[in-house]
């Protein structure tokens, strides 16, 4: 929904007054952000029992009484696993050291492959559907309902969560991506089935970034979370990035649309591949926070 409001209004103010009101929008808008989340946005549970600050105990109790929950008197201490070393400082070492290595490279490789596409669609849609001989506007509708399809997209990719598995989830819709990529430049001459086929794409699309942005924590216990989902985004705006340069000189080099969504829907079933080989483990002995809290607040653990 921010997308598509965004869009409008950033077309709105485009058109009065060039580009500059466009930023200076964008600017005040995020300042304004700065101070709500400072004031209302929490630390996670796991990030407080984590990192046990100063002030943790107070920030904590504070945000057990939001929840409905009693208080506890202490900083409860984590549970560690059997043989577990003594905690390291979260970094890049860590989230490639040999137990998390093979999960951190899939995630890296899920996030380039899924952004790579994903940045194509929504960058080079209107463009390569007028190549395949739409006009100009019917184009831009077209991309206009790749962002409301993503409305959508993301909403379902929640209910659909709630009650399957959400790598299994993701890789359906990773697989469904590709497959309307393939369909949908032969039906460029058919507009109303087009048009069907983009809000179609921007529902799976859209879905498939949401569900990784889902996924990837999981993968991390609470002490090299945030480092391991942000080196995860990180690389994957380097796929963000590349995508319509490669789809540009593509073009230049003769390709057709057909050839440059069929390229991209490859790009997703192998991102759905990468999805797929993730490892995760329901029963990690890091996540301790609900028995640990029990415990501190004298209730059964």
């Amino acid at each position: 929904m921010g997308a598509t409001a965004g869009g409008i209004i950033a077309a709105a103010l485009q058109s009065g007054g060039g580009w500059r009101p466009v930023f200076a929008f964008g600017a005040v808008a995020t300042a304004l952000l700065i101070p709500v989340v400072l004031w209302r946005l929490p630390e996670s549970l796991d990030f407080m029992l984590t990192q046990r600050s100063p002030r943790a105990l107070g920030r904590l109790n504070k945000l057990l009484a939001a929840m409905g929950e009693p208080a506890v008197q202490e900083m409860p201490r984590p549970i560690v696993p059997p043989g577990a070393g003594p905690r390291r400082p979260p970094g890049l070492k860590r989230i490639l050291a040999p137990s998390l290595r093979r999960n951190t490279l899939l995630t890296w490789a899920g996030f380039f492959l899924v952004m790579f596409g994903f940045y194509f669609v929504t960058s080079w849609t209107p463009k390569l559907l007028v190549e395949a001989g739409m006009s100009a506007k019917e184009g831009i509708t077209g991309g206009v309902l790749l962002n409301l399809g993503g409305i959508f997209g993301t909403a379902l990719l929640g209910l659909l969560a709630a009650r399957f598995a959400l790598k299994n989830v993701l890789v359906a819709y990773t697989l469904a991506t590709a497959a309307l990529l393939a369909l949908f430049v032969p039906a460029a001459s058919v507009y109303g089935l087009v048009l069907a086929l983009g809000a179609l794409i921007g529902v799976f699309v859209n879905g498939c970034v949401a569900g990784l942005y889902a996924l990837t924590p999981s993968i991390y216990g609470p002490d090299v979370r945030a480092t391991g989902v942000g080196w995860g985004i990180g690389i994957g705006r380097i796929g963000a990035i590349l995508s319509p340069l490669v789809a540009g000189r593509l073009l230049d080099a003769g390709w057709s649309p057909g050839q440059l969504f069929l390229l991209v829907a490859a790009v997703l079933v192998l991102g759905g591949l990468i999805v797929r080989s993730f490892r995760i483990d329901r029963d990690d002995p890091s996540d301790w926070t609900p028995v640990a809290l029990a415990t501190a607040a004298g209730g059964p653990a």
